[in-house]
C-alpha cells in the first residue's frame, strides 16, 4: 500500500506499519511500500514503538514521506 493512501484514510494519527519495500539514499532509508498493521491512539504510540521489531515501526500521518535515518550500532565494550 502506498503511504499517500494511508495518509488520506487516517489523517493526523499514529499508525503501526511494516515496511515492504525501501531504498537507501544519503544515509537515510526511504520507505516506498508499507502494510498497515494498526491505527494507534496518541497515548500508546511510544509504547508501540518500543515494542516494534525488525521492519515494523510507528509513524505519524502528518509526515508527507517516510524517511528514516540509518544509525550504525555502537557496540559497548567492557574494559577490565
Amino acid at each position: 500500500m502506498k503511504w499517500s493512501s494511508i495518509r488520506k484514510m487516517y489523517p493526523n494519527q499514529f499508525v503501526k506499519l511494516k515496511a515492504l519495500s525501501s531504498r537507501v539514499a544519503d544515509g537515510q532509508e526511504v520507505i516506498e511500500e508499507v502494510a498497515l498493521i494498526e491505527v494507534i491512539d496518541d497515548k500508546n504510540a511510544t509504547g508501540e514503538l518500543l515494542k516494534s521489531k525488525g521492519d515494523e515501526f510507528v509513524y505519524h500521518t502528518a509526515h508527507e514521506n517516510i524517511v528514516l535515518e540509518i544509525r550504525e550500532d555502537i557496540g559497548l565494550r567492557r574494559f577490565l
